[in-house]
């Protein structure tokens, strides 16, 4: 079977493999036993392969079979790949049996895979019921990936498989889940997008401080054209850290360093007691955290806050602080997708977003389309920074900022907007060259910034309307929209602790 198997029909094996648990687990739990359930499917079809391949040499040798598949990449023991599994699919013990497997996998895998199935229990009685339903459950969870359309051999299937689909659920559950912009996952064009603007070459340490699936990882990664780099990354929601992991696992990032930690107030990317330091930092971390650790970040002993502490309700300043902390001195190249009140909002974010202007770090602003999130309508902006403009570095005598205005620049999706790959050239060709281009692209001076008080608003210095129009009202205008977005969703959180007072 050659035939090539589109991401359509895994996604919609995975999305019919929901409704086994429709009703009865929650949809932002579910997913979990989707994506092992498959990525045990896909390491079985490729361990399946590569038996067969041995086969045809040695014949019915299993002895010296087995012992060229223990030299493989990864390691299926006996008794735990998916079909093993689905032989045993009436047992009455079969959470258990499945568990095992997954035990098994990971403890011949340590080095690649220790740790991450932990978070996930397919005998849980509080998740899948009773002996019997879950029984019934997880046999129509085997069935419906056993069909043979489904042969996810080598040739047959992208890598990408795992993150794609689970971008996929991500999409689908999203009013469910209800999560903010951001938290999950990074719209491939995006990624690509961040990947090419970091600029990561050959021989770099690459590090996402908000990783979610890995997928920026494995854009940074494909940047590089060769193998030599190194991944690193922290997640601080478990079962994404495991998706991360399976994700390094099935791009052969075996490698890859992936902590399962907060960020902000516990870092594990360290080097004996100091934080580790990074030729590129990437990132799309949650729009706006509230709650982040501002409290705690006073006395960080990192001191990573020294320019000043970002707001308790708005998270942003301190990921970006993070990440230009932790970026190589006098070459480090970050950037990060932030959403647009990051440019011109006041107070310890002014303060902050000035000092960074005034240490001559920040190197372009980019502004991009709405509606590019599925969950989230609002405009985003990526934001990188370039200490190589630090004394010192190779490029100190660049004072100027790029400001490109690709917030037109997009095609129209189903559900959401797309960057295409031709729009990605046109953006990252005048990053490059760092071109004037009217109505799209202009470099702002330190003391134009000055004027501006350093607020970033884009509309400030691209001038995407008629001449005769008032540039500083219309600039005013898209800061009050933003503002009033900002507005209704804090009228939404004071609405929800409305009624748990009440309660």
């Amino acid at each position: 079977m050659d035939a090539k198997i589109s991401q359509s029909q895994i996604n919609s094996a995975a999305w019919a493999a929901c409704d086994t648990f429709r009703g009865v687990v929650d949809p932002a739990q579910y997913k979990d036993y989707i994506l092992v359930t498959l990525f045990l499917k896909y390491i079985s079809d490729v361990w399946r392969d590569h038996y067969e391949t041995y086969r045809k040499q040695y014949g019915d040798d299993e002895e010296r079979i087995r012992r060229k598949l223990d030299r493989e990449r990864f390691v299926l023991p006996k008794g735990a790949s998916f079909y093993d599994l689905y032989a045993n699919r009436d047992a009455d013990n079969l959470g258990e049996l499945i568990n095992n497997a997954l035990d098994s996998i990971e403890t011949h895998n340590k080095s690649k895979l220790e740790g991450v199935f932990r978070n996930i229990d397919f005998n849980s009685e509080s998740n899948l019921g009773k002996t019997k339903d879950r029984n019934r459950r997880l046999k129509l969870l085997l069935q419906d990936f056993s069909k043979p359309e489904l042969d996810m051999q080598p040739g047959r299937v992208s890598e990408d498989v795992i993150g794609n689909t689970y971008i996929y659920l991500i999409e689908r559950f999203a009013s469910d889940a209800g999560k903010k912009a951001g938290e999950f996952y990074t719209p491939h064009a995006v990624s690509t997008l961040l990947a090419r603007l970091a600029k990561p070459k050959e021989g770099d340490k690459i590090c996402d401080p908000a990783c979610g699936s890995g997928g920026l990882l494995v854009e940074a990664a494909r940047e590089v054209g060769s193998r030599n780099y190194a991944l690193f990354g922290m997640e601080v929601n478990g079962s994404t850290w495991a998706l991360a992991r399976m994700n390094m696992f099935l791009h052969g990032c075996d490698s890859a360093r992936i902590e399962w930690c907060n960020t902000l107030t516990n870092p594990e990317l360290k080097d004996q007691n100091r934080l580790m330091k990074f030729n590129v930092v990437v990132a799309n971390p949650p729009f706006s955290l509230d709650k982040w650790g501002a409290d705690e970040a006073e006395g960080d002993k990192f001191n990573r806050f020294w320019r000043g502490i970002p707001p308790k309700s708005k998270g942003d300043y301190a990921f970006i602080t993070h990440m230009i902390e932790v970026a190589l001195a006098k070459e480090g190249r970050v950037a990060v997708v932030v959403p647009h009140g990051v440019l011109f909002r006041g107070g310890a974010e002014g303060k902050i977003r000035q000092k960074l202007i005034e240490e001559n770090l920040l190197d372009a602003v980019v502004g991009l389309p709405e509606k590019l999130f599925p969950t989230t309508g609002i405009p985003v902006a990526i934001l990188v920074f370039d200490r190589s403009r630090e004394p010192g570095g190779r490029n100190e005598r660049r004072r100027d900022v790029l400001f490109i205005n690709a917030s037109q620049v997009y095609e129209v999706g189903k559900n959401h907007n797309v960057l295409s790959q031709a729009h990605l050239e046109s953006i990252v060709s005048v990053f490059d060259k760092r071109e004037e281009i009217s109505k799209f692209s202009h470099l702002a001076s330190f003391d134009e910034l000055q004027e501006n008080n350093f607020n970033l608003n884009i509309p400030r210095y691209v001038d995407t309307f008629e001449e005769d129009e008032e540039i500083d009202i219309l600039a005013l205008q898209g800061e009050i929209e933003a503002l009033e977005a900002e507005l209704a969703q804090v009228r939404s959180k004071m609405s929800s602790i409305l009624q748990e007072i009440k309660r």
